[in-house]
């Protein structure tokens, strides 16, 4: 009988090993990663039920449905467009084309908010995407009793699209936040007691020189902040003041390399206690800061 080669074999183990291969070539560097979610988002098959056994033989619709998902993946189409969800703070976010996909970087920011919730009060998340933010706050703030029926969570964006997204991640978590569609300021309904963001904030010049994954499928509108990557800063700082009640706190996610120039946009917009926050990397990732005004 003639033994069956890698690419006929329908063992667990020789098909990821097979797509590990293959997405080591197309340059992903969690190839063999990818490859095992890829295995359970397609064929329905477990981390625990693979490493209990890796000879089980897939069906070939299973086999199939696999390797058209490895393939959409060597073609550098981010995971999570391909599975249509991310993980966020410990929820299942709803992820398409519209939308930036959740980074753990951005739990900093989250993490702070938390630290300076307290019921009652009105919190805005600017730009919220996918609403990952907004939900999370809601949803983490409610468990540790900072959320009461005086509360409000808003949140906005400019995208018809990515607002639609948003609205099916909190009515699936059961996060009340009102969505509201409006570039940045102009739909909203202050005054706020905290405004959170992650704006746009990659500079033009270095979106090209991004991972494909990035640059060709997360959505130009949420990576670019204009020629030096600080537009949206200084358009957020110079007008949040108005929409914040006196004590009311900004917290923005930045760049790793850009707390000196926002700080000091926070500063000559009013804003007191600017605070740095670093994330898991060590690097600088949230600004923090009281309008005092």
């Amino acid at each position: 009988m003639k033994e069956k080669t890698l690419a006929q074999t329908g063992q667990l183990r020789d098909l990821v090993r097979e797509a590990a291969q293959r997405l080591s070539r197309a340059g992903i560097g969690e190839a063999h990663l990818d490859a095992r979610l890829l295995l359970e988002y397609a064929a329905g098959v477990t981390a625990q039920e693979y490493l209990m056994d890796p000879f089980r033989e897939l069906p070939e619709e299973k086999i199939r449905a696999y390797r058209e998902a490895v393939v959409k993946r060597a073609m550098r189409i981010p995971l999570q467009h391909i599975t249509g969800v991310q993980e966020f703070m410990g929820y299942p976010f709803r992820v398409n084309a519209h939308v930036l996909i959740p980074r753990q970087d951005t739990e900093t920011l989250v993490e702070c908010a938390l630290e300076k919730l307290e019921p009652g009060m009105r919190v805005l998340d600017l730009c919220t995407g996918s609403g990952c933010i907004a939900a999370s706050l809601y949803l983490i703030g409610r468990e540790k009793g900072k959320v009461s029926q005086k509360s409000r969570f808003d949140a906005s964006d400019i995208s018809e699209e990515a607002l639609a997204t948003a609205r099916e991640n909190c009515q699936a978590l059961g996060a009340d936040v009102r969505l509201i569609r409006s570039d940045l300021f102009d739909g909203t309904e202050g005054p706020y007691d905290m405004i959170v963001s992650n704006p746009p904030y990659i500079r033009r010049a270095v979106i090209e020189g991004l991972q494909e994954e990035v640059r060709l499928h997360d959505p130009y509108i949420a990576l670019d902040g204009h020629e030096d990557g600080l537009y949206f800063y200084r358009k957020i700082a110079a007008q949040a003041g108005r929409h914040l009640r006196r004590g009311g706190w900004l917290l923005l996610e930045t760049g790793h390399d850009q707390r000196e120039d926002v700080s000091r946009l926070l500063l000559e917009a009013g804003f007191a206690c600017v605070q740095a926050k670093k994330d898991l990397a060590g690097l600088d990732r949230v600004l923090m800061g009281m309008y005092n005004k």
